[in-house]
Order: structure tokens, then sequence, then C-alpha cells
């Protein structure tokens, strides 16, 4: 049986904070699930903004050329996305958006029925989950978030596969030492690939 082949986008600006320990917690539940992952730090990265120039709308290819231009196969080829992101004025981190605005061109390819390699789009098992961090315990903080990465997903040709929201984490190594929150996320990677 192949392995599921796993995305990971770390949105957060922080190389070592909250969402980094959580995405290595769910890496050890994903290798314990006889996955492989990837964990892609959208930081690191030059991805520039959609300038909504309209030149996907024809082709369903983005013409901006930048580091967005290698992550485009890598969803294509995933079985499992996650998109992961500290919580920012009840939203995803502008890292995290840059890649989701930039998914309309896989929007795009879907509305014009651009030929891909393989039928992977349709398959209903493909799917997209959010892994959100906030220091608020606020009942609504995440909704933004979970509403950007269900349309993200969507445009990705990826079923919305849920989320592991965590509440309370202020600090940038509190995920460190709560281990409620580092156990929920193994569980979440295990489940994530079987």
């Amino acid at each position: 049986m192949a392995k599921i082949k796993t995305l990971a986008f770390n949105g957060s600006p922080r190389r070592q904070g909250n969402t980094t320990t959580l995405l290595a917690a769910l890496g050890k539940g994903v290798d314990d699930g006889q996955g492989d992952l990837e964990i892609i730090r959208l930081g690191d990265l030059a991805i520039h903004p959609c300038t909504s120039c309209g030149g996907c709308d024809l082709s369903g290819c983005c013409i901006l050329e930048d580091d967005m231009t290698a992550i485009y196969p890598k969803i294509l080829a995933a079985d499992r996305v996650v998109l992961a992101s500290p919580i920012y004025f009840y939203g995803i981190t502008a890292q995290a958006k840059a890649l989701v605005d930039r998914t309309q061109a896989l929007w795009n390819r879907q509305r014009l029925q651009v030929a891909l390699d393989d039928a992977r789009r349709s398959d209903p098992r493909r799917r997209g989950v959010l892994l959100a961090v906030a220091a608020t315990k606020g009942a609504k903080v995440f909704d933004g978030a979970i509403l950007t990465a269900k349309y993200a997903f969507n445009a990705m040709g990826l079923a919305y596969g849920g989320a592991l929201l965590i509440r309370g984490l202020e600090g940038p190594d509190d995920a460190g030492r709560n281990h409620d929150a580092l156990r929920r996320a193994e569980e979440f990677g295990y489940t994530l690939v079987r």
C-alpha cells in the first residue's frame, strides 16, 4: 500500500513558535501512521500576492514567476494538505493568505477543466485540514480561518477534512509545554493518514 503523501504549509512568521511545535507533533503522528510528510515554511519563500491580473483566467496557470511555481505540482500530487497558521486578527497570517490567494490558478484549472497529470483532483479521499493556534479563547476566534481554509481547499481540489484548533497559547513556546495540545496534534496527524 502506498504511503499517504501529506503536504503541510507552515504559515507562521516565527521559526520556532507554537505552529512549528504542533506541526512537529502532527508529523510524528503522520510517521506513526506510516505516512509521508513534507513541511514547507512559507516565511522562507518568495510568494508574491495575487495581482488579480487575470493571467490564469484562460489557462489555469499563474503567470507570476516565484516560489509558488514549484508549489502547484506539490499540491496536485498530495493526498493530504495541512494549512497551519497562528491566528492574526481572526484570520490566517499574511504568509498563509498569499498562498491561498494564489490557488486561484488551481480553481481556474477546475473551472476550465484543464487536463491534469492524473485523475487525483476528483479523488474524494484527497482532503485538506486546518491547524490553527490562537492566544485568546474567544468562541469565534477561528471562524475566519476555517472559512478561508474551506474555500482554499476547494480551489485545490480537496475535500475539507476538518481542523485542529488550539486556543490559549499566548507565548511562542507555550505549545511545547502543553501536553494535551501536543497529544491532540499527534493524534490528528495519525488519523489524517489512516
